[in-house]
């Protein structure tokens, strides 16, 4: 096993995130301990070093080519993760000062002197009780912020946004309000990109799909009515302006049920900046004043209430 493969396991064992296992992490981890390609890991030193000493051990002595322009790449990939997970500190000088540098902690160190031997597990065990990995700490983070939805009786959950906000208000809000008792068909996540997504469905209601077409944001059906609600989450781009309405119209030729466009904003403010490029035939829904819609319908709604 090569020293750089043998570091991704190292760090790998301490609970580095995936990201923190690329081998630029790799590169920094030797670097810091001066581990050659014939060293050994009971030799790992702990010198103080700049992010500019890294770049040059990494070239020299594993033969890379990294500019000096990466140590941005350096301090943000490797460095602030391995403190965050406490691996490393630093001299405590201003970080733009030419004497800012780090170095292992004394735990760490000790950690990496016994890699490969048998005292390396009761070693990381020792580390791992006082020191959470970090992957499980960003993995804990992530669900945090996760934003629970239900949609078809199921609890699923959106990652954070203002976009995914929009939609879930638009299944919780809207849908019970506007398309009562609908079927969820389609809905994106700007992470996992089809959250739902009924094929089975959507090909007997007559769409004919293919990798090219760029489903709305939210498709509902509401199957007493034999309607199907297609709905644009609005907070920068995507209202359903002409252009998208012929695009769409042209992906459900063969769609007989009764098509309804829908385009949904967060608030008033954001409505008002698309308002000219709306098409006529259209719906408007904002999620704050949630009770009301916009028919830009002509004469259709006209009448005494």
């Amino acid at each position: 096993m090569s020293k750089i493969d043998e570091a991704r396991e190292l760090l790998k064992t301490l609970g580095m995130p995936k990201a923190q296992q690329a081998d630029i992490c790799c590169y920094v981890l030797l670097a810091m301990t001066g581990i050659k390609q014939d060293t050994a890991w009971a030799d790992a030193g702990n010198e103080w070093i700049r992010i500019h000493d890294m770049i040059q051990f990494a070239n020299t002595y594993y033969g890379v080519a990294y500019a000096e322009n990466s140590r941005e790449t350096f301090r943000k990939q490797a460095l602030h993760h391995f403190r965050n997970a406490a691996l490393i500190e630093d001299n405590g000088k201003a970080t733009n000062s030419p004497n800012y540098r780090y170095r292992l902690t004394e735990e760490t160190l000790q950690v990496v002197r016994v890699f490969q031997t048998s005292e390396w597990q009761k070693s990381i065990s020792r580390f791992l009780t006082y020191h959470e990995r970090l992957v499980d700490t960003y993995t804990s983070k992530k669900k945090m912020t996760m934003m629970p939805v239900r949609i078809n009786g199921a609890d699923l959950q959106f990652s954070t946004g203002k976009h995914n906000e929009l939609q879930k208000e638009i299944i919780e809000e809207f849908a019970p309000r506007f398309a009562p008792n609908s079927e969820c068909l389609y809905v994106g996540d700007t992470i996992e990109k089809d959250l739902v997504k009924n094929v089975d469905k959507l090909t007997e209601l007559g769409f004919e799909i293919t990798l090219h077409d760029k489903m709305p944001d939210v498709v509902l059906y509401r199957e007493d009515k034999d309607w199907i609600y297609f709905v644009e989450s609005v907070t920068s781009v995507g209202p359903m302006d002409s252009k998208r309405i012929l695009e769409l119209t042209e992906m459900t030729r063969n769609v007989t049920a009764g098509k309804i466009f829908v385009t949904a904003f967060l608030d008033f403010k954001t409505y008002k900046r698309f308002s000219e490029t709306l098409a006529w035939e259209t719906e408007v829904w904002i999620a704050e004043m949630p009770e009301h819609m916009i028919h830009l319908n002509g004469n259709k709604f006209l009448g005494p209430r």
